[in-house]
């Protein structure tokens, strides 16, 4: 199937033709992944033998997919320019970023107050990276209703929670922006956006 029909069906429609242009322009490998409660999307750069990976969560909003898919080809082009000589999210990638979504601004692909949101990001230089909480409480607002789901930052301390696979964690203390918590079967530990959404975990009575 086209490429642009397939993105269609996972961002704002008009978006689609731009991104598919760009898959093809930097030869990129593009997957539409399963959640990943860690993350929204990733960027690897190339390496043995393979090309440029994107990869983003195929739950996220169409505002969010969409937002994740021009933050990882940010990546994509700041590696391009400097490969690992400067910061993952640091003036270069933000610069880039900014000037990717532009097109998107131009064509009113996103409502006001995620547009917004966004504009506030990219002129805050204290906001290291989109993880910015203001940006992505804008587009929860767009997504569906669930019954069961939460967000870390709504838990207390010490409780269980679920990811959609399965894998149950502990919340524990905030580090910066990020909780540590502690998957219950391996003992490692993650770190966990405040707005990332978890099933609490009813504890045994």
């Amino acid at each position: 199937m086209d490429k642009v029909k397939v993105l269609e069906r996972y961002m704002p429609p008009e978006a689609a033709p731009l991104i598919g242009r760009w898959i093809d322009h930097f030869k990129c490998e593009f997957k539409i992944s399963r959640n990943r409660g860690t993350k929204f999307g990733d960027y690897r750069p190339p390496f043995d033998g393979k090309g440029h990976r994107i990869s983003v969560n195929y739950d996220l909003n169409a505002y969010a997919f969409l937002v994740t898919t021009v933050h990882e080809f940010a990546h994509l082009y700041t590696w391009n320019q400097h490969q690992h000589k400067v910061r993952p999210h640091g003036a270069e990638w933000k610069e880039n970023f900014k000037k990717m979504m532009q097109p998107f601004f131009e064509k009113n692909v996103f409502p006001n107050d995620v547009q917004q949101a966004i504009t506030k990001y990219l002129n805050n230089p204290a906001a290291s990276s989109c993880s910015d909480l203001n940006l992505y409480r804008s587009l929860r607002r767009y997504d569906p209703p669930k019954e069961s789901a939460t967000t870390v930052e709504k838990l207390p301390v010490n409780t269980l929670f679920k990811l959609k696979d399965g894998r149950v964690f502990r919340k524990g203390e905030k580090l910066r922006k990020r909780f540590k918590c502690v998957e219950v079967n391996t003992r490692r530990v993650y770190l966990f956006s405040p707005v990332a959404e978890v099933e609490l975990v009813e504890a045994a009575s």
